[in-house]
């Protein structure tokens, strides 16, 4: 095995080993564990929020370093203030080091993909054309540059579908600490830190209200604050509707309800259409897969017999 091999298998190494640390830190789930911790500690919900916007010596050192990497894929100016940045916080990351890590992805993988691609036809010896080889190098580095993208709205569509799922969990609780005598801002303190333990994505944004609450900020811009970094319609919806009812003076408790039946409706319409399509999904991999193996394992030990016994009997006659 010669350097240049070397260097490809351990390009391949560290590629697997980002994508598989990425995976674990960005979808691994709280264990049962942490979730009795959390109710051990009772008011420490806010000291976790906290330590999920602390970053680690290690990794501040590392945006250091790439900050002149991630400069060749920043937009010229402007880009604080654009939707891009609204991206990020629907995607859960407000860290001021968000935007330095997305457009270091891209400028790194937009060199990285066409380089192993490069090692590869090095080490293989193929034989591509110059105008083949010219394409599988721009189709590598144009995947490259938009990895990130996908990737940032995957995450955004993850965060979308957990807050909706739990979000008519939160609008009953609500409700009941409304009915009970609680003030509204009141209720969402004492729903956040409930719904902390069942969804921390909802349980985060209804703590961040409360601060910015305690910090000093309307009612009415802390909710649209909210319906913001959330970006989910539903949401909206209803922080417009509060607005109007603390405007009019209308009852609280009964728009929320009403509202709360929608999401519940909408919710069971997700489930049943998730459902329905379970039978189409189930049907390639059954066919594929799962069906020539069946077929295989039942009518195997037949064709042998027939295949040893049958036709060599069948050939003597």
């Amino acid at each position: 095995m010669n350097t240049i091999q070397i260097i490809y298998l351990a390009l391949i190494f560290i590629a697997v080993f980002g994508v598989a640390l990425v995976i674990l830190t960005q979808f691994n789930t709280k264990t049962l564990q942490d979730r009795l911790q959390i109710v051990k500690a009772g008011g420490a919900v806010e000291s976790e929020f906290d330590q999920k916007s602390k970053i680690s010596p290690w990794v501040g050192r590392i945006i250091e370093l790439t900050k002149p990497v991630a400069k060749l894929s920043v937009p010229k100016e402007g880009w604080e203030n654009s939707q891009l940045r609204i991206r990020f916080m629907n995607a859960g990351y407000r860290s001021d080091t968000a935007p330095m890590v997305f457009f270091m992805a891209k400028t790194v993988l937009t060199f990285l993909l066409p380089a192993i691609f490069i090692l590869y036809v090095m080490i293989s010896g193929a034989d591509y054309a110059a105008d083949m080889l010219l394409l599988f190098i721009i189709t590598s580095a144009g995947l490259g540059y938009f990895l990130p993208n996908i990737f940032l709205e995957r995450r955004i569509a993850y965060r979308k579908r957990e807050i909706l799922d739990s979000f008519p969990d939160a609008m009953d609780l609500i409700i009941v600490c409304v009915e009970s005598g609680l003030g509204l801002d009141a209720a969402l303190a004492r729903v956040s830190e409930e719904m902390h333990m069942i969804s921390p994505i909802l349980g985060e944004e209804l703590h961040l209200i409360n601060l910015e609450l305690r910090a000093g900020s309307s009612r009415e811009r802390a909710l649209r604050n909210l319906a913001l970094r959330t970006g989910v319609e539903d949401i909206d919806t209803l922080v417009a509707m509060l607005v109007q009812s603390d405007r009019f003076g209308t009852s609280v408790a009964q728009a929320l309800r009403v509202h709360a039946e929608n999401l519940r409706t909408k919710r069971r319409l997700r489930a049943e259409e998730a459902a329905a399509k379970i039978a189409l999904k189930l049907l390639f991999p059954l066919i594929f897969f799962i069906f020539p193996s069946m077929l295989l394992v039942l009518l195997g030990p037949a064709l042998i017999s027939i295949n040893r016994i049958l036709l060599p009997a069948m050939g003597g006659q």
